[in-house]
């Protein structure tokens, strides 16, 4: 079995040589390592040709302007000549024996369209390591099913998928943040059988994520959700996933809320005005009648979608009430 590995890199000079060593010694040895770099300005591109010359498994690709992942990704989709494809990112690292692992249990079941890797988290400053913990018990699910757990994470999303589903599914293009859950979930979605493998993905924790940092670029979470339900809405899922995501898109945006008024503070006027115009927007996106009522009774999820103001002004005292109960308990509010 060929596996196809996908490594954007971009500026990643102080981590390339530890992803690039971990694949070049898996013990799975029929790979397509394809690199593209995003217009680096280090010397990611140096340090990629060194291995290239050294490794002929290893195929380059140039951005020529810096467009972010998802497009340098599908870039070396369009190449792809493996019976499955599985990205890494240019910080992380697998465990020598991850690929192998992952087209084993595929090998032994014709039907398994999806694999994914047992995650252990690095902290980069202090060198911690810890497991990601599965929420549920079971090894393999149905592609639904896995769809389903992977809408609160239950489940992670790094994996290695079979080439048709990835190709048909390309990585979402939406926005440069939150896109890949997107992908993620469609590869779930379509596959006859998803399950865990016990190779290791190493993945790499940084200080500063643009996907937690306090920024206007938070709020392209809900971008990439819609453009998930558009997805969902043109290949005809049904009802009850249609339901279910709503339900998710749902939870989000009113968390996005609470974020905007718990750090409010950290934006100038015109990112306020541009952020408060993109909840309201959403917000008037929302199929109430798709969601759950435990979702719509409480304080906070009232919708009010004919009276905007009214919904600002409700998560605005929902989320000081919040913050004053965590205060008196002596903890920090959790972050949305």
């Amino acid at each position: 079995m060929r596996v196809s590995v996908l490594v954007a890199v971009y500026n990643a000079e102080k981590y390339l040589s530890v992803c690039l060593d971990s694949l070049m010694n898996q013990t799975h040895e029929d790979i397509q390592i394809i690199c593209i770099d995003d217009a680096s300005t280090d010397s990611s591109w140096k340090i990629l040709q060194e291995y290239a010359a050294k490794d002929s498994r290893i195929t380059l690709l140039k951005q020529p302007e810096n467009r972010g992942q998802a497009e340098a990704r599908n870039r070396g989709l369009q190449i792809a000549d493996g019976d499955v494809v599985t990205m890494l990112d240019s910080d992380d690292w697998f465990s020598l024996d991850a690929l192998e692992k992952g087209c084993r249990m595929m090998q032994e079941d014709a039907s398994l369209d999806c694999v994914l890797y047992d995650v252990c988290y690095v902290d980069e400053s202090s060198g911690r390591k810890w497991r990601y913990e599965y929420r549920v018990s079971e090894l393999q699910w149905s592609g639904e099913e896995a769809f389903r757990l992977s809408l609160d994470w239950s489940i992670h999303g790094l994996y290695m998928v079979r080439r048709e589903i990835h190709q048909t599914y390309p990585y979402d293009t939406t926005c440069r943040l939150y896109s890949d859950d997107n992908t993620t979930r469609l590869h779930y979605m379509h596959s006859r059988k998803v399950a865990r493998c016990e190779g290791v993905y190493y993945y790499r924790q940084h200080e500063a994520s643009m996907t937690h940092a306090v920024t206007p670029l938070r709020f392209l979470y809900l971008d990439a959700n819609f453009s998930m339900k558009q997805t969902m809405v043109s290949e005809g899922v049904s009802d009850a996933l249609l339901n279910q995501y709503e339900a998710h898109r749902w939870l989000n945006l009113v968390g996005l809320y609470v974020f905007y008024w718990s750090t409010k503070k950290a934006f100038n006027a015109q990112e306020r005005k541009s952020i408060r115009q993109k909840l309201k927007l959403f917000l008037s996106t929302i199929e109430v009648w798709r969601l759950p009522q435990s979702s719509i009774s409480k304080f906070g999820y009232l919708p009010l979608q004919t009276f905007p103001f009214l919904f600002e002004l409700q998560t605005f005292l929902y989320t000081y009430i919040r913050k004053g109960f965590y205060l008196l308990k002596g903890e920090k509010l959790p972050e949305n």
